[in-house]
């Protein structure tokens, strides 16, 4: 299945919940306050979700607020059922330590999709070597920074003049000054800001 390019917002409304797509604009004018009912023709009387279709619907939200294919999905859940552990936790750990979803958490893009962007334009060193792999797990350790020809771009410039500050996860730390990032423990089921209810997923892949 390719990836989605149509218009962001007929996925919140069809979930009726913002999954925080656009980043920050979100919390701007958003197309939910105003329209907040599933896109296409409203129907008088809407027939009952089953609880497979409940399920189907988290592991949806679950996919798009990761910006991941179905296909990589499925190779996470099969990855986390093989860690000890509950499987729903090492699923989200999983996605949350993917590089794209690491320089979204940084601020160094406006939403995941914009941090893949940066990721897949080389413009993001994982241990001073280029990283254009968006599905890169990073781990303890591990330092992100720019790439030194990078900081002559729109968005370092921008990042530089106007620097991070909202709430990090506990897991990452970051150099404001040399806007340069370290990774220093797993993340934490409290550090983990979910749209989704990972167990609904589990029971979704696991009939």
């Amino acid at each position: 299945m390719a990836r989605y390019t149509g218009p962001v917002c007929r996925i919140c409304r069809r979930h009726g919940q913002k999954l925080m797509l656009k980043g920050d604009r979100c919390m701007g004018k958003c197309t939910l306050d105003r329209r907040n009912v599933p896109p296409g023709q409203q129907l008088s009387r809407r027939r009952r979700i089953s609880d497979r279709g409940l399920q189907l619907k988290e592991k949806q939200k679950a996919r798009f607020t990761y910006g991941v294919l179905e296909r990589q999905f499925r190779k996470t859940f099969a990855e986390a059922g093989r860690l000890p552990g509950a499987t729903g936790e090492n699923m989200v750990q999983l996605l949350e330590r993917r590089l794209d979803n690491v320089v979204y958490r940084l601020g160094f893009g406006d939403s995941r999709a914009q941090a893949r962007q940066l990721v897949r334009h080389g413009h993001i060193m994982l241990n001073g070597r280029r990283a254009g792999i968006p599905s890169l797990s990073v781990k303890p350790g591990d330092v992100i920074t720019w790439r030194e020809a990078s900081t002559k771009t729109v968005p370092y410039k921008e990042l530089a003049e106007s620097p991070p500050s909202g709430p990090l996860p506990g897991w990452l730390s970051l150099d404001v000054g040399n806007l340069s990032a370290k990774v220093l423990s797993q993340p934490a089921k409290e550090d983990m800001e979910l749209s989704f209810d990972a167990t609904t997923v589990v029971e979704y892949y696991s009939r």
